[in-house]
């Protein structure tokens, strides 16, 4: 989402600047410049894209505010998309309560109170990995950026449980194993 996010931005400012190039707040969120050398690429030059693009080396202010941008971005979002996507406090209290299932000495309310002191840490802890994951692959030079290799092995995981769980119910995965 954050990958996503930012590339409508740079988009948004690229666009502005080609119309409007010299506008003060347009500058503001970006100036691009083509690179020579090899394969023509647009880069920002300057303004808040800038900050926000992915710098060539490890030490800068450039990398640091990028990895601070990168790692809270993904934390916040990580937080947000647990209310958005069902899986709130409130929400997994009741899921318990509907499976019959209880916290000993905790009620509903005091349920959800208790399962609010772990789920968004727990939610903000795995998007700020996620973020650190993307940015090692970034600064390791991957093939491809961090967010590419993530949706990938993403992708191949769930292929995977897809084939175990085929397995499991045609009863062969003994001889896959062995």
């Amino acid at each position: 989402m954050v990958s996503a996010l930012v590339s409508c931005l740079y988009f948004i400012s690229y666009k502005l600047s080609l119309f409007f190039s010299g506008n003060f707040l347009v500058d503001l969120l970006g100036t691009w410049s083509v690179t020579s050398g090899g394969p023509a690429r647009i880069n920002p030059v300057g303004g808040l894209c800038y900050y926000l693009y992915p710098p060539e080396s490890f030490y800068s202010v450039h990398a640091l505010i990028y990895i601070f941008f990168m790692l809270s971005s993904c934390a916040v979002f990580s937080k947000t998309w647990i209310e958005v996507s069902g899986s709130s406090a409130k929400d997994v209290a009741k899921l318990l309560k509907d499976h019959q299932m209880v916290m000993r000495g905790h009620r509903e309310t005091s349920m959800v109170h208790e399962l609010n002191r772990y789920i968004p840490t727990a939610a903000s802890f795995g998007g700020l990995c996620i973020g650190g994951l993307s940015l090692m692959a970034h600064f390791l030079g991957a093939f491809g950026s961090g967010t590419e290799i993530l949706m990938t092995v993403t992708s191949i995981y769930q292929y995977f449980e897809i084939f175990v769980k085929e397995q499991s119910e045609v009863g062969s995965m003994g001889a896959l194993l062995f």
